[in-house]
Protein backbone atom coordinates (compact mmCIF):
# COMPACT_ATOMS: atom_id res chain seq x y z
CA UNK A 1 0.00 0.00 0.00
CA UNK A 2 2.67 2.15 0.92
CA UNK A 3 4.83 1.48 -2.64
CA UNK A 4 1.15 2.26 -4.03
CA UNK A 5 0.74 5.23 -1.87
CA UNK A 6 4.15 6.53 -3.44
CA UNK A 7 4.02 6.53 -6.87
CA UNK A 8 0.21 8.10 -7.12
CA UNK A 9 1.63 10.92 -5.03
CA UNK A 10 4.78 10.83 -7.02
CA UNK A 11 2.61 11.27 -10.34
CA UNK A 12 0.64 13.92 -8.51
CA UNK A 13 3.38 15.56 -6.96
CA UNK A 14 5.06 15.83 -10.89
CA UNK A 15 1.29 17.04 -12.09
CA UNK A 16 0.89 19.78 -9.39
CA UNK A 17 4.70 21.02 -10.60
CA UNK A 18 3.59 21.33 -14.33
CA UNK A 19 -0.33 22.46 -12.85
CA UNK A 20 2.10 25.50 -11.01
CA UNK A 21 3.75 26.61 -13.99
CA UNK A 22 0.84 26.75 -15.97
CA UNK A 23 -0.93 28.75 -12.83
CA UNK A 24 2.37 31.15 -12.75
CA UNK A 25 1.46 31.79 -16.74
CA UNK A 26 -2.31 32.59 -16.15
CA UNK A 27 -1.74 35.09 -13.02
CA UNK A 28 1.66 36.61 -15.55
CA UNK A 29 -0.92 36.92 -17.94
CA UNK A 30 -4.16 38.11 -16.59
CA UNK A 31 -3.36 39.04 -12.93
CA UNK A 32 -6.29 39.19 -10.95
CA UNK A 33 -9.28 41.64 -12.39
CA UNK A 34 -12.14 40.61 -14.36
CA UNK A 35 -10.73 39.06 -16.87
CA UNK A 36 -9.18 36.14 -14.99
CA UNK A 37 -12.32 35.89 -12.59
CA UNK A 38 -14.62 35.27 -16.12
CA UNK A 39 -11.75 32.07 -16.90
CA UNK A 40 -11.51 30.75 -13.21
CA UNK A 41 -15.51 30.45 -12.93
CA UNK A 42 -15.95 29.18 -16.28
CA UNK A 43 -13.03 26.37 -15.13
CA UNK A 44 -14.60 25.95 -11.67
CA UNK A 45 -17.93 23.77 -13.01
CA UNK A 46 -16.35 20.78 -15.11
CA UNK A 47 -13.56 20.88 -12.63
CA UNK A 48 -16.11 20.38 -9.83
CA UNK A 49 -17.41 17.59 -11.50
CA UNK A 50 -13.35 16.30 -12.42
CA UNK A 51 -13.05 16.02 -8.29
CA UNK A 52 -16.50 14.81 -7.31
CA UNK A 53 -16.04 11.77 -10.05
CA UNK A 54 -12.11 11.79 -10.65
CA UNK A 55 -11.57 11.79 -6.49
CA UNK A 56 -15.05 10.90 -5.20
CA UNK A 57 -18.57 9.84 -5.80
CA UNK A 58 -17.94 7.56 -8.74
CA UNK A 59 -14.50 6.02 -7.76
CA UNK A 60 -15.86 5.52 -4.12
CA UNK A 61 -19.16 3.65 -5.99
CA UNK A 62 -17.38 2.07 -8.91
CA UNK A 63 -13.51 0.69 -7.60
CA UNK A 64 -15.18 -1.73 -4.60
CA UNK A 65 -17.87 -3.15 -6.86
CA UNK A 66 -15.01 -3.77 -9.80
CA UNK A 67 -12.98 -5.27 -7.25
CA UNK A 68 -15.19 -7.28 -5.90
CA UNK A 69 -16.50 -8.84 -9.36
CA UNK A 70 -12.53 -9.27 -10.52
CA UNK A 71 -12.11 -11.17 -7.66
CA UNK A 72 -14.86 -13.20 -7.43
CA UNK A 73 -16.16 -13.73 -11.58
CA UNK A 74 -12.78 -12.72 -12.89
CA UNK A 75 -11.68 -10.64 -15.96
CA UNK A 76 -14.65 -11.15 -18.71
CA UNK A 77 -17.74 -10.19 -15.79
CA UNK A 78 -15.27 -7.45 -14.51
CA UNK A 79 -15.25 -6.26 -17.96
CA UNK A 80 -18.92 -6.04 -18.77
CA UNK A 81 -19.63 -4.22 -15.75
CA UNK A 82 -17.18 -1.59 -16.50
CA UNK A 83 -18.10 -1.86 -20.10
CA UNK A 84 -21.98 -0.92 -19.10
CA UNK A 85 -21.44 1.55 -16.68
CA UNK A 86 -19.27 3.47 -19.14
CA UNK A 87 -22.11 3.71 -22.08
CA UNK A 88 -24.49 4.60 -19.29
CA UNK A 89 -21.91 7.13 -18.02
CA UNK A 90 -21.60 8.86 -22.00
CA UNK A 91 -25.28 8.92 -22.43
CA UNK A 92 -26.16 10.63 -19.40
CA UNK A 93 -23.16 12.91 -19.23
CA UNK A 94 -23.19 14.15 -23.00
CA UNK A 95 -27.22 14.91 -22.37
CA UNK A 96 -26.31 16.96 -19.13
CA UNK A 97 -23.50 18.83 -21.56
CA UNK A 98 -26.10 19.67 -24.10
CA UNK A 99 -28.33 21.29 -21.74
CA UNK A 100 -25.60 22.99 -20.15
CA UNK A 101 -24.34 24.87 -23.36
CA UNK A 102 -27.98 25.45 -24.44
CA UNK A 103 -28.81 26.83 -21.07
CA UNK A 104 -25.56 28.42 -19.65
CA UNK A 105 -26.79 32.16 -19.56
CA UNK A 106 -29.45 30.52 -16.97
CA UNK A 107 -26.89 28.61 -15.36
CA UNK A 108 -23.97 30.77 -15.28
CA UNK A 109 -25.84 33.51 -12.84
CA UNK A 110 -25.59 30.42 -9.68
CA UNK A 111 -22.55 30.24 -9.97
CA UNK A 112 -21.61 33.73 -10.47
CA UNK A 113 -24.35 35.81 -9.61
CA UNK A 114 -21.57 38.88 -8.76
CA UNK A 115 -21.11 38.54 -12.65
CA UNK A 116 -24.52 40.05 -13.39
CA UNK A 117 -23.11 43.70 -12.26
CA UNK A 118 -20.84 43.90 -15.01
CA UNK A 119 -22.76 42.67 -18.30
CA UNK A 120 -19.11 42.50 -20.45
CA UNK A 121 -18.04 40.18 -17.94
CA UNK A 122 -20.73 37.83 -17.33
CA UNK A 123 -20.80 37.54 -21.39
CA UNK A 124 -16.98 36.63 -21.57
CA UNK A 125 -18.03 34.25 -18.89
CA UNK A 126 -21.08 32.33 -20.69
CA UNK A 127 -18.50 32.75 -23.96
CA UNK A 128 -15.76 30.74 -21.76
CA UNK A 129 -18.33 28.20 -20.14
CA UNK A 130 -19.24 26.78 -23.21
CA UNK A 131 -15.78 25.81 -24.12
CA UNK A 132 -15.01 24.15 -20.84
CA UNK A 133 -18.43 22.61 -20.33
CA UNK A 134 -17.48 19.62 -22.46
CA UNK A 135 -14.45 18.50 -20.39
CA UNK A 136 -16.75 16.97 -17.65
CA UNK A 137 -17.97 14.54 -20.40
CA UNK A 138 -14.09 13.75 -21.39
CA UNK A 139 -12.60 13.66 -17.81
CA UNK A 140 -15.26 11.63 -15.88
CA UNK A 141 -15.33 8.91 -18.84
CA UNK A 142 -11.39 9.47 -18.24
CA UNK A 143 -12.18 8.62 -14.22
CA UNK A 144 -13.96 5.54 -15.00
CA UNK A 145 -11.38 4.19 -17.08
CA UNK A 146 -8.67 5.10 -14.16
CA UNK A 147 -10.87 3.39 -11.97
CA UNK A 148 -10.68 0.44 -13.63
CA UNK A 149 -6.90 0.46 -13.65
CA UNK A 150 -6.94 1.18 -10.05
CA UNK A 151 -9.35 -2.06 -9.40
CA UNK A 152 -5.89 -3.89 -11.46
CA UNK A 153 -4.19 -2.19 -9.47
CA UNK A 154 -2.10 -0.29 -12.25
CA UNK A 155 -1.88 2.60 -9.99
CA UNK A 156 0.62 4.53 -12.16
CA UNK A 157 -0.52 4.22 -15.49
CA UNK A 158 -3.88 6.05 -14.22
CA UNK A 159 -2.27 8.94 -12.44
CA UNK A 160 0.31 9.66 -14.90
CA UNK A 161 -2.26 10.23 -17.52
CA UNK A 162 -3.61 13.45 -15.95
CA UNK A 163 -0.51 15.11 -16.16
CA UNK A 164 -1.78 15.88 -19.61
CA UNK A 165 -4.58 18.53 -17.98
CA UNK A 166 -1.82 21.05 -17.05
CA UNK A 167 0.43 19.83 -20.43
CA UNK A 168 -1.67 20.66 -22.88
CA UNK A 169 -2.66 23.84 -20.76
CA UNK A 170 0.54 24.75 -20.95
CA UNK A 171 0.87 24.58 -24.68
CA UNK A 172 -2.30 26.31 -24.90
CA UNK A 173 -1.47 29.45 -22.95
CA UNK A 174 1.81 29.93 -24.76
CA UNK A 175 0.87 28.89 -28.36
CA UNK A 176 -2.58 29.29 -29.02
CA UNK A 177 -3.11 32.91 -27.18
CA UNK A 178 -2.06 34.76 -30.27
CA UNK A 179 -4.43 33.17 -32.26
CA UNK A 180 -7.30 33.94 -29.69
CA UNK A 181 -8.96 37.04 -28.52
CA UNK A 182 -7.53 37.11 -25.23
CA UNK A 183 -5.57 34.62 -23.11
CA UNK A 184 -8.70 33.37 -21.50
CA UNK A 185 -9.96 31.76 -24.61
CA UNK A 186 -7.01 29.95 -25.15
CA UNK A 187 -6.93 28.91 -21.59
CA UNK A 188 -10.41 27.40 -22.04
CA UNK A 189 -9.80 25.75 -25.10
CA UNK A 190 -6.59 24.04 -23.71
CA UNK A 191 -9.13 22.64 -20.36
CA UNK A 192 -11.63 20.85 -23.37
CA UNK A 193 -8.37 20.12 -25.68
CA UNK A 194 -6.21 18.23 -22.23
CA UNK A 195 -9.63 16.14 -21.31
CA UNK A 196 -9.69 14.57 -24.87
CA UNK A 197 -6.05 13.83 -24.62
CA UNK A 198 -6.45 12.25 -20.70
CA UNK A 199 -9.19 10.18 -22.01
CA UNK A 200 -7.24 8.75 -25.10
CA UNK A 201 -3.99 8.05 -22.96
CA UNK A 202 -6.54 5.94 -20.20
CA UNK A 203 -8.01 4.04 -22.81
CA UNK A 204 -4.67 3.06 -24.69
CA UNK A 205 -3.07 2.08 -20.99
CA UNK A 206 -6.30 0.14 -20.40
CA UNK A 207 -6.11 -1.37 -23.77
CA UNK A 208 -2.66 -2.52 -23.06
CA UNK A 209 -3.20 -3.64 -19.84
CA UNK A 210 -5.17 -6.58 -21.78
CA UNK A 211 -8.43 -4.88 -20.66
CA UNK A 212 -9.60 -2.67 -23.11
CA UNK A 213 -12.68 -1.13 -22.89
CA UNK A 214 -15.84 -0.22 -25.02
CA UNK A 215 -19.13 1.60 -24.15
CA UNK A 216 -22.17 -0.64 -24.24
CA UNK A 217 -25.77 0.30 -25.24
CA UNK A 218 -27.08 1.10 -21.58
CA UNK A 219 -28.74 -1.42 -20.43
CA UNK A 220 -30.14 -1.26 -16.35
CA UNK A 221 -28.93 -4.17 -14.93
CA UNK A 222 -29.20 -5.04 -11.14
CA UNK A 223 -25.43 -4.32 -11.02
CA UNK A 224 -26.21 -0.61 -12.79
CA UNK A 225 -28.94 0.00 -10.74
CA UNK A 226 -26.16 -0.80 -7.53
CA UNK A 227 -23.98 1.41 -8.86
CA UNK A 228 -25.72 4.25 -9.24
CA UNK A 229 -27.79 3.83 -5.77
CA UNK A 230 -24.01 4.02 -4.18
CA UNK A 231 -23.16 7.01 -6.53
CA UNK A 232 -25.68 9.18 -6.60
CA UNK A 233 -25.90 10.06 -2.85
CA UNK A 234 -21.89 9.73 -2.15
CA UNK A 235 -21.52 12.87 -4.92
CA UNK A 236 -22.33 15.15 -1.50
CA UNK A 237 -20.85 12.51 0.63
CA UNK A 238 -17.38 12.08 -0.48
CA UNK A 239 -17.56 15.80 -2.78
CA UNK A 240 -18.49 18.24 0.27
CA UNK A 241 -15.04 19.75 -0.20
CA UNK A 242 -15.43 20.76 -4.07
CA UNK A 243 -19.15 21.82 -3.49
CA UNK A 244 -18.02 24.00 -0.04
CA UNK A 245 -15.03 25.30 -2.46
CA UNK A 246 -17.91 26.46 -5.32
CA UNK A 247 -19.63 28.04 -2.65
CA UNK A 248 -16.20 30.22 -1.79
CA UNK A 249 -16.39 31.03 -5.10
CA UNK A 250 -20.27 32.23 -5.52
CA UNK A 251 -19.33 34.39 -2.73
CA UNK A 252 -16.29 35.59 -4.03
CA UNK A 253 -17.99 36.98 -7.08
CA UNK A 254 -20.29 38.89 -4.45
CA UNK A 255 -16.91 40.36 -3.23
CA UNK A 256 -14.92 43.25 -5.05
CA UNK A 257 -13.20 42.14 -8.63
CA UNK A 258 -10.33 39.76 -7.59
CA UNK A 259 -11.49 38.33 -5.39
CA UNK A 260 -11.93 34.83 -7.27
CA UNK A 261 -8.59 35.15 -8.47
CA UNK A 262 -6.54 36.27 -4.96
CA UNK A 263 -8.64 33.35 -3.75
CA UNK A 264 -8.24 31.05 -6.22
CA UNK A 265 -4.21 30.75 -6.66
CA UNK A 266 -3.93 30.54 -2.42
CA UNK A 267 -6.02 27.76 -3.30
CA UNK A 268 -4.01 26.29 -5.85
CA UNK A 269 -0.49 26.41 -3.15
CA UNK A 270 -2.71 24.36 -0.51
CA UNK A 271 -3.74 21.91 -3.27
CA UNK A 272 -0.06 20.80 -3.61
CA UNK A 273 -0.17 19.04 -0.70
CA UNK A 274 -3.27 17.96 -0.80
CA UNK A 275 -3.39 16.71 -4.16
CA UNK A 276 -0.34 14.97 -3.24
CA UNK A 277 -1.19 13.39 0.29
CA UNK A 278 -5.16 13.37 -0.24
CA UNK A 279 -5.78 12.21 -3.23
CA UNK A 280 -2.89 9.36 -2.94
CA UNK A 281 -3.99 8.13 0.16
CA UNK A 282 -7.71 7.87 -0.69
CA UNK A 283 -6.44 6.02 -4.01
CA UNK A 284 -4.31 3.64 -2.55
CA UNK A 285 -6.57 2.50 1.06
CA UNK A 286 -9.92 2.66 -0.83
CA UNK A 287 -8.99 -1.07 -2.60
CA UNK A 288 -6.81 -2.26 0.51
CA UNK A 289 -9.87 -1.74 2.74
CA UNK A 290 -12.11 -3.21 0.28
CA UNK A 291 -9.85 -6.26 -0.12
CA UNK A 292 -9.56 -6.72 3.60
CA UNK A 293 -12.92 -6.28 4.13
CA UNK A 294 -13.99 -8.85 1.47
CA UNK A 295 -11.64 -11.01 3.13
CA UNK A 296 -13.16 -10.56 6.41
CA UNK A 297 -9.64 -9.09 7.89
CA UNK A 298 -10.96 -6.68 10.23
CA UNK A 299 -7.90 -6.02 12.02
CA UNK A 300 -6.24 -5.58 9.33
CA UNK A 301 -8.52 -3.15 7.48
CA UNK A 302 -8.30 -0.98 10.84
CA UNK A 303 -4.26 -1.26 10.71
CA UNK A 304 -4.25 0.06 7.14
CA UNK A 305 -6.33 3.26 7.95
CA UNK A 306 -4.43 3.51 10.81
CA UNK A 307 -1.29 3.56 8.62
CA UNK A 308 -2.78 5.99 6.14
CA UNK A 309 -3.14 8.45 8.71
CA UNK A 310 0.06 8.55 9.97
CA UNK A 311 1.83 8.54 6.61
CA UNK A 312 -0.55 11.75 5.52
CA UNK A 313 -0.29 13.72 8.78
CA UNK A 314 3.31 13.25 9.22
CA UNK A 315 3.69 15.35 6.35
CA UNK A 316 0.60 17.40 6.12
CA UNK A 317 1.02 18.80 9.72
CA UNK A 318 4.95 20.19 8.33
CA UNK A 319 3.32 21.54 5.23
CA UNK A 320 0.53 23.53 7.21
CA UNK A 321 3.74 24.82 9.66
CA UNK A 322 5.95 26.25 6.71
CA UNK A 323 2.46 27.32 4.66
CA UNK A 324 1.66 30.05 7.62
CA UNK A 325 5.23 31.36 7.91
CA UNK A 326 6.07 31.78 4.91
CA UNK A 327 2.94 32.35 2.71
CA UNK A 328 3.95 35.88 1.48
CA UNK A 329 7.24 35.04 0.34
CA UNK A 330 6.00 31.96 -1.74
CA UNK A 331 3.07 33.80 -3.12
CA UNK A 332 5.66 36.61 -4.39
CA UNK A 333 8.21 34.26 -5.53
CA UNK A 334 5.34 32.50 -7.68
CA UNK A 335 3.12 34.71 -8.84
CA UNK A 336 3.98 38.19 -7.75
CA UNK A 337 5.39 38.97 -11.96
CA UNK A 338 3.64 40.34 -14.92
CA UNK A 339 0.21 41.60 -14.48
CA UNK A 340 -0.12 40.02 -10.62
CA UNK A 341 1.36 42.09 -8.71
CA UNK A 342 3.36 42.00 -6.00
CA UNK A 343 0.64 43.39 -3.63
CA UNK A 344 -2.03 40.70 -5.20
CA UNK A 345 0.37 38.30 -4.11
CA UNK A 346 0.55 39.39 -0.21
CA UNK A 347 -3.34 39.48 -0.48
CA UNK A 348 -3.13 36.19 -2.01
CA UNK A 349 -1.00 35.31 1.00
CA UNK A 350 -3.79 35.97 3.26
CA UNK A 351 -6.29 33.47 1.71
CA UNK A 352 -3.94 31.10 1.73
CA UNK A 353 -3.23 31.55 5.27
CA UNK A 354 -7.08 30.91 5.84
CA UNK A 355 -6.41 27.28 3.80
CA UNK A 356 -3.65 25.88 5.47
CA UNK A 357 -5.44 25.83 9.12
CA UNK A 358 -8.15 23.57 7.40
CA UNK A 359 -5.44 21.32 5.59
CA UNK A 360 -4.89 18.34 7.71
CA UNK A 361 -8.80 18.14 7.61
CA UNK A 362 -9.07 18.57 3.95
CA UNK A 363 -6.78 15.49 3.63
CA UNK A 364 -7.65 13.26 6.46
CA UNK A 365 -11.66 13.51 4.61
CA UNK A 366 -10.15 11.65 1.75
CA UNK A 367 -8.57 9.50 4.27
CA UNK A 368 -11.64 8.84 6.09
CA UNK A 369 -14.18 8.40 3.17
CA UNK A 370 -12.59 5.23 2.10
CA UNK A 371 -13.98 3.51 5.54
CA UNK A 372 -17.53 4.17 4.69
CA UNK A 373 -17.14 3.49 0.98
CA UNK A 374 -15.22 0.14 1.21
CA UNK A 375 -18.51 -1.22 3.40
CA UNK A 376 -20.64 0.13 0.90
CA UNK A 377 -21.94 2.62 2.72
CA UNK A 378 -22.61 6.08 0.84
CA UNK A 379 -25.68 7.20 2.71
CA UNK A 380 -23.65 8.33 6.06
CA UNK A 381 -21.11 11.01 4.58
CA UNK A 382 -24.21 12.34 2.99
CA UNK A 383 -25.68 13.19 6.17
CA UNK A 384 -22.42 14.55 7.43
CA UNK A 385 -22.47 16.36 4.03
CA UNK A 386 -25.35 17.94 3.79
CA UNK A 387 -24.90 19.48 7.32
CA UNK A 388 -21.30 20.27 6.46
CA UNK A 389 -22.66 22.38 3.36
CA UNK A 390 -25.09 24.36 5.31
CA UNK A 391 -22.55 25.08 7.82
CA UNK A 392 -20.08 26.22 5.19
CA UNK A 393 -22.73 28.48 3.77
CA UNK A 394 -23.51 29.98 6.85
CA UNK A 395 -20.06 30.50 7.67
CA UNK A 396 -19.59 32.22 4.14
CA UNK A 397 -22.67 34.87 4.88
CA UNK A 398 -21.00 35.75 8.44
CA UNK A 399 -17.28 35.89 7.42
CA UNK A 400 -17.61 37.25 3.78
CA UNK A 401 -18.10 41.40 4.74
CA UNK A 402 -15.64 41.29 7.95
CA UNK A 403 -12.87 39.42 5.91
CA UNK A 404 -13.45 40.01 2.68
CA UNK A 405 -11.98 37.40 0.54
CA UNK A 406 -10.32 35.71 3.30
CA UNK A 407 -13.84 34.82 4.93
CA UNK A 408 -14.74 32.08 2.29
CA UNK A 409 -11.17 30.04 2.59
CA UNK A 410 -11.94 30.29 6.46
CA UNK A 411 -15.16 29.17 6.31
CA UNK A 412 -14.14 26.12 4.29
CA UNK A 413 -11.38 25.31 6.81
CA UNK A 414 -13.72 25.07 9.56
CA UNK A 415 -16.09 23.04 7.89
CA UNK A 416 -13.81 20.90 6.76
CA UNK A 417 -12.30 20.04 10.78
CA UNK A 418 -16.01 19.48 11.66
CA UNK A 419 -16.58 17.70 8.61
CA UNK A 420 -14.03 15.07 10.09
CA UNK A 421 -15.04 15.03 13.73
CA UNK A 422 -18.20 13.81 12.71
CA UNK A 423 -16.76 11.14 10.11
CA UNK A 424 -14.01 9.65 12.83
CA UNK A 425 -16.77 9.73 15.67
CA UNK A 426 -18.93 7.69 13.36
CA UNK A 427 -16.42 5.69 12.70
CA UNK A 428 -15.25 5.00 15.92
CA UNK A 429 -18.75 4.07 16.96
CA UNK A 430 -18.87 1.45 14.63
CA UNK A 431 -15.85 -0.06 15.40
CA UNK A 432 -14.19 0.96 12.08
CA UNK A 433 -11.85 2.81 13.28
CA UNK A 434 -9.68 2.46 16.45
CA UNK A 435 -6.43 4.49 16.85
CA UNK A 436 -3.54 2.08 18.41
CA UNK A 437 -1.45 3.73 21.38
CA UNK A 438 1.30 3.47 19.36
CA UNK A 439 -0.55 6.00 16.69
CA UNK A 440 -1.56 8.10 18.89
CA UNK A 441 2.01 8.59 20.51
CA UNK A 442 3.14 9.17 16.70
CA UNK A 443 0.74 11.81 16.32
CA UNK A 444 1.12 13.24 19.04
CA UNK A 445 4.74 13.76 18.18
CA UNK A 446 4.16 14.65 14.75
CA UNK A 447 2.07 18.17 16.19
CA UNK A 448 5.16 18.62 18.38
CA UNK A 449 7.88 18.43 15.94
CA UNK A 450 5.85 20.33 13.22
CA UNK A 451 5.47 23.38 15.89
CA UNK A 452 9.02 22.98 16.89
CA UNK A 453 9.69 23.18 12.97
CA UNK A 454 7.29 26.04 12.42
CA UNK A 455 8.72 28.07 15.42
CA UNK A 456 12.39 27.76 14.40
CA UNK A 457 11.61 28.74 10.26
CA UNK A 458 9.75 31.64 11.92
CA UNK A 459 12.86 32.73 13.90
CA UNK A 460 15.24 32.29 10.89
CA UNK A 461 12.90 34.67 8.89
CA UNK A 462 13.77 37.30 11.49
CA UNK A 463 17.21 36.52 11.34
CA UNK A 464 17.52 36.81 7.20
CA UNK A 465 15.35 39.55 6.46
CA UNK A 466 13.72 39.23 3.01
CA UNK A 467 15.75 40.36 0.18
CA UNK A 468 14.39 42.35 -3.26
CA UNK A 469 14.95 40.83 -6.81
CA UNK A 470 13.43 37.91 -7.82
CA UNK A 471 16.31 35.97 -8.13
CA UNK A 472 17.37 36.49 -4.61
CA UNK A 473 14.02 35.98 -3.60
CA UNK A 474 13.98 32.35 -5.10
CA UNK A 475 17.22 31.66 -3.20
CA UNK A 476 16.08 32.96 0.04
CA UNK A 477 12.77 31.03 -0.25
CA UNK A 478 14.56 28.33 -1.13
CA UNK A 479 16.83 27.99 1.45
CA UNK A 480 14.01 28.63 3.97
CA UNK A 481 12.31 25.62 2.75
CA UNK A 482 15.15 23.32 2.84
CA UNK A 483 16.03 24.31 6.69
CA UNK A 484 12.81 23.57 7.64
CA UNK A 485 13.16 20.20 5.97
CA UNK A 486 16.22 19.62 7.69
CA UNK A 487 15.26 20.71 10.73
CA UNK A 488 12.04 18.67 10.55
CA UNK A 489 13.66 15.59 9.11
CA UNK A 490 16.01 15.96 12.60
CA UNK A 491 12.90 16.30 15.20
CA UNK A 492 12.04 13.09 13.83
CA UNK A 493 15.03 11.32 14.36
CA UNK A 494 15.27 12.83 17.94
CA UNK A 495 12.05 11.50 18.45
CA UNK A 496 12.01 8.15 17.24
CA UNK A 497 9.67 8.66 14.61
CA UNK A 498 11.80 7.47 11.60
CA UNK A 499 14.95 6.02 11.51
CA UNK A 500 17.02 8.02 8.67
CA UNK A 501 19.57 5.04 8.98
CA UNK A 502 17.35 2.46 7.91
CA UNK A 503 16.12 4.77 5.37
CA UNK A 504 19.52 5.05 3.88
CA UNK A 505 20.77 1.09 3.81
CA UNK A 506 17.14 0.56 2.30
CA UNK A 507 18.16 2.91 -0.37
CA UNK A 508 21.96 1.64 -0.67
CA UNK A 509 20.04 -1.84 -1.01
CA UNK A 510 17.89 -1.23 -3.88
CA UNK A 511 20.59 0.55 -6.01
CA UNK A 512 23.00 -2.09 -5.83
CA UNK A 513 20.31 -4.30 -7.05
Amino acid sequence: MFRSFLTVGGWTMLSRILGLVRDQLLAAFMGAGALQDAYLVAFRLPNMFRRLFGEGAFNAAFVPLFSSILAKEGESEARLFARRALGIMLVWLTGLCVLGEVFMPQILPVIAPGFLREGQQYALAVSLSRITFPYLVLICAAALVAGVLNGLHKFSMAAAAYLAFNVVGIIAILFVSPYMPNVAYAAAWGVTASGVVQLGLLLWSCHKAGFGLMPLVPKFTPRMHLLLKRMVPGLIGSGVGQINLTIDTIIATLLPSGSVSLMYFADRINQLPLGVLGAAAGTTLLPVLTRHLAAGEHEAARAAQNRSIDYVLLLTLPAVAGLLVLAGPIMIVLFGHGSFTEQDALLSARALCAYALGLPAFVMVKVLSPAFFARGDTRTPVYVGVGILVLNLVLNLLLMKPLVYVGPPLASSLAACLNVACLAFLLNRRNALELEAQTKRRLMLTCVASGLMGAGLWALTAVIAFPHGLLLRGLWLGVMVLAGGMLYAVLLHLFGLTDFASVVARIRRKLRK
